[in-house]
């Protein structure tokens, strides 16, 4: 019997592509087919504290293995900011455009535009707790560029790249993906234990 992992997403897309990167090693099962209907909250300010708030969460309702991830952006010149506030920067109304102007607009006139993108997981697998995480370096690009991709794809550029992650097609951004680098980073640990 395969054993069961429950992802803290509702995102199909997202829980097809994780499944395929672990060899369907696991049944993946949603927030919602575990029974769990309401928004998993994201209080805190570093990556690691909502992924295990998440994921601990999650363990105690299900008592199933479980694991989330939370994704942001770190700006050297603004103290890693907004790094877990990533979503809300500019506000409660969680928009791309007005978070990436609000970047845009602290950035102004700074030479120093270093950026990462990072995604920490937090898996829980019989009672244990694991972190691993997925780094993408690269720089603000000082206006948007591309429609693809989603958050601040259209002001990010991966090192080595002249295009911002907005210029890029899906598969050619996984190349670089933060998210794609934490996944594996997962699998690797879960083949280890």
């Amino acid at each position: 019997m395969t054993p069961t992992l429950v992802f803290a997403s509702n995102n199909q897309n997202k829980l097809k592509e994780i499944a395929a990167l672990l060899e369907n090693a696991f049944e993946m099962v949603t927030l919602e087919e575990a029974g769990i209907t309401e928004d998993l909250p994201e209080p805190y300010f570093t990556l690691e504290e909502n992924a295990q708030s998440k994921a601990r969460y999650l363990y105690e309702q299900t008592g199933k293995n479980c694991f989330s991830e939370d994704t942001g952006l770190e700006v050297a010149a603004l103290n890693g900011m907004p790094g877990a506030l990533s979503a809300r920067y500019a506000g409660e109304q969680k928009s791309a455009n007005d978070n990436m102007a609000k970047i845009l607009h602290e950035l102004e006139g700074n030479t120093n535009r270093d950026a990462r993108f990072r995604t920490v997981i937090c898996l829980i697998l019989d009672g244990k707790e694991y972190l691993v995480d997925g780094v993408c370096e690269g720089t603000i690009a000082t206006e948007r560029s591309g429609e693809k991709g989603f958050g601040y794809d259209p002001i990010f550029l991966p090192n080595g790249e002249l295009r911002t992650f907005g210029e890029m097609e899906m598969e050619e951004k996984s190349q670089y993906s933060h998210r794609s680098k934490a996944f594996k980073s997962l699998k690797s640990l879960l083949k280890n234990l």
